[in-house]
C-alpha cells in the first residue's frame, strides 16, 4: 500500500497483515511493516499502538521520544519502542527506514529484556543481518508471496536475538565506531548538562581532533551541532506537550539563558519558540 502521509515521500509503501489465531497464541507475527523515506517535517506522535516497533535506520537521521526523555539516532542504528505506551518520532533533516510493529506471547520479555540492559536505541552487532532480514519480511509482503507464518516468527526472533547478544559479540575492529556511539549516547541521556568536546572525545577513547573527524563522517554532522539539534527536539517536545514556560524549557533542553534559546530557535525553525507553540508543525 502507498502511504498518503504528510512528508513521506513516493515510493514509500507498508503492508499490514492479520495474524491467524494461532500465530497469536504460538510466534512473533507482523501487524505492519513498510519502508518509508521521510522528508524534513515528518512528525507521528501516538498515545498507542498496540505492537512493537523496530525500525532501522538506513539514511539520515531522526529524533525518538519516549516519555521525557529525547534521542537522536542515525544511519545504522535500530529504534525498539513500545507502541502500548505514548511515543513520538520525527526528523528536521530526512531519513530513510525499514520499520516493523510486531507483537507476540514473548514479545513483551524480549523488549524489556533489551531495552532494560541496552536502551531504545541499539547500534545492532551485524546491521547488515538485521537489514537483510526485515527485507526479506518486507519483501514478502510486497511480493505478495504466501506468508509462512512459522518463517516470519523465526526471522524475528533472529533480529531480537542478535539485539540481545550485541554487547558480547563486538569486535574490536569496531572500537572506534563503539566509542562514536557510546558519545551519542552520553549527549542523548545528558543533553540538558554542559558537554564538552573533550568530555566526548575522552568517552569515545579518542582525540578531540579526531573524534570530531569520526563523529562527523558517521552522522553527518559535527558533535556541536548533534548536541543542540538534540536539545532542539526536546525543547520542541516539551513546546507541543506541555505547559511550561519557554524559560523552563530552555534550562530543561540545556541551554543557558532564554535569549540564547530563543536566538537558536529561530534561526532553526524560522520561527519563535512561543510561535511554534502555536502552530500546526
Amino acid at each position: 500500500m502507498i502511504s498518503y502521509e504528510t512528508h513521506i515521500l513516493p515510493n514509500s509503501d507498508y503492508y499490514v497483515y492479520t495474524p491467524s489465531t494461532l500465530a497469536k497464541k504460538l510466534f512473533f507475527y507482523p501487524i505492519c511493516i513498510g519502508s518509508f523515506r521521510y522528508e524534513s517535517g515528518y512528525r507521528l506522535a501516538r498515545d498507542s499502538y498496540d505492537s512493537f516497533l523496530m525500525m532501522y535506520i538506513l539514511k539520515g537521521t531522526c529524533f525518538v521520544t519516549v516519555g521525557s526523555h529525547t534521542m537522536q539516532a542515525m544511519a545504522g542504528q535500530l529504534i525498539f519502542l513500545d507502541c502500548y505506551a505514548p511515543h513520538a518520532y520525527g526528523t528536521d533533516s530526512g531519513f530513510e527506514a525499514l520499520w516493523i510493529h510486531f507483537d507476540g506471547p514473548m514479545a513483551r520479555i524480549f523488549y524489556e529484556t533489551i531495552v532494560s540492559e541496552k536502551g531504545s536505541l541499539l547500534y545492532p552487532t551485524h546491521p547488515d543481518a538485521i537489514h537483510r532480514s526485515l527485507y526479506h519480511i518486507y519483501d514478502t509482503f510486497r511480493s505478495r508471496a504466501p506468508i509462512a507464518e512459522d518463517q516470519i516468527s523465526g526471522t524475528i526472533t533472529n533480529i531480537l536475538s542478535d539485539l540481545l547478544s550485541s554487547e558480547k559479540t563486538q569486535q574490536v575492529s569496531g572500537k572506534t565506531q563503539i566509542g562514536i556511539s557510546e558519545a551519542i549516547s552520553h549527549i542523548n541521556k545528558y543533553f540538558y548538562k554542559s558537554i564538552t568536546l573533550q568530555e566526548l572525545a575522552d568517552i569515545a577513547a579518542l582525540s578531540p581532533y579526531y573524534f570530531s573527524r569520526v563523529f562527523a563522517r558517521e552522522t553527518g554532522m559535527t558533535p556541536h551541532k548533534y548536541l543542540i539539534s538534540t536539545r532542539m527536539a526536546n525543547a520542541k517536545f516539551l513546546l507541543k506537550t506541555s505547559q511550561m514556560s519557554v524559560k523552563e524549557i530552555a534550562i530543561r533542553s540545556g541551554f543557558s539563558d532564554e535569549s540564547g534559546f530563543c536566538t537558536a530557535f529561530k534561526k532553526q525553525e524560522g520561527m519563535t519558540p512561543k510561535e511554534y507553540r502555536s502552530s500546526n508543525c
